[in-house]
């Protein structure tokens, strides 16, 4: 896709610090980065979020995270991680191609990922499962 900076570093057009590739995927550290070995995978064609990319594709998308998240573990002394995706504005998600963020996790990194929980929410889940089986 034009214009898309993930697009450009699968194609070479600009810097990036690659981790990770074979003909489907590409990884590297995330220039945004989180934590020390912060990395994004994601497939070489553009899709945009989680309703454009085929399951195939995700499915190799998440062996290459495991992938990852080991060779950290064996090579770096990453114990903890966390795995990270947003689909669409409203979710966070910055860059419209498709992604996951590895990002090793370590005690008292001063990084809080976390998010509200709402409680209230819960008198809802008889009418959601009724629209789910609808």
């Amino acid at each position: 896709m034009k214009g898309c900076i993930f697009c450009k570093i699968v194609n070479g057009k600009t810097i990036s610090w690659k981790v990770y590739e074979d003909d489907l995927i590409i990884a590297f550290f995330d220039i945004s980065v989180a934590s020390e070995g912060h990395t994004l995978i994601i497939p070489k064609k553009h899709y945009e979020n989680i309703y454009d990319i085929p399951e195939k594709e995700i499915c190799e998308l998440i062996k290459v995270v495991k992938k990852l998240a080991i060779k950290y573990k064996g090579k770096l002394k990453i114990n903890n991680v966390q795995i990270l995706h947003s689909s669409g504005k409203e979710a966070q998600q910055d860059v419209p191609h498709f992604h996951f963020h590895l990002i090793p996790r370590h005690k008292d990194d001063d990084l809080d990922l976390s998010y509200k929980s709402h409680p209230e929410l819960k008198k809802n889940f008889d009418k959601l499962l009724e629209k789910l089986k609808k």
